[in-house]
């Protein structure tokens, strides 16, 4: 009987173990969603330009739910909340393409349909867009859209500044207060398909 007793506590022990363990696993999870290797200087001002491409600028935000008010064009085209992602992307289209989204609502997320199969027309957005994995290499200029997760359920959205035979660079707004504008993901071409090697990342949108 005793050494029944002191296996049952000897098993106790081992599962309270793992489960500290994968507490503080999804807690580190978390953190590093929110934050990443290389930090900024935050000591910039929300609504400073930080960096840009093709001269249309990123702004810093601050923290991640801030909100200053919305941004319209002269037409009354909705780009979106100063200085969240979505803003950068639709305003960056917008300038660059003079691309306009038929519907321009939406989370991050949202702007990816994830009901429509690979290199599919997402009429609401007036996009081509290629799920990862695709057979479509991801290019210059691509619209990249994240998932949600437990830090933030809205998902993330950025822009596709350059392309490397084995990872990609994105430039993006309101990533985090610390984190950088710029961030390389790397890349593999598996079975004959493009794979961005980030597990939140849904794919990746253009014009054609």
């Amino acid at each position: 009987m005793r050494r029944n007793k002191h296996i049952g506590f000897k098993h106790l022990s081992i599962v309270s173990t793992i489960l500290i363990v994968l507490c503080l696993t999804i807690a580190l999870f978390i953190l590093q969603s929110l934050r990443t290797n290389n930090d900024i200087d935050n000591t910039y001002a929300v609504g400073e330009a930080i960096d840009s491409l093709n001269h249309v600028y990123v702004f810093y935000n601050g923290e991640i739910a801030h909100v200053k008010e919305r941004n319209t064009s002269p037409d009354g085209y909705n780009i979106g909340l100063k200085w969240q992602c979505v803003e950068f992307v639709k305003r960056y289209y917008y300038v660059h393409f003079n691309h306009l989204m038929p519907d321009a609502t939406g989370n991050a997320k949202d702007i990816f349909n994830t009901d429509l199969p690979d290199a599919s027309y997402n009429v609401s957005r007036a996009l081509v867009q290629y799920t990862n994995a695709s057979v479509m290499a991801p290019a210059v200029d691509d619209i990249l859209v994240f998932d949600g997760h437990l830090g933030n359920k809205y998902g993330h959205i950025a822009i596709i500044s350059k392309v490397y035979d084995d990872k990609i660079e994105i430039i993006q707004q309101n990533a985090g207060p610390d984190a950088p504008s710029r961030e390389e993901i790397k890349m593999l071409l598996v079975d004959g398909k493009w794979k961005v090697m980030n597990r939140r990342v849904l794919g990746w949108m253009r014009i054609e």
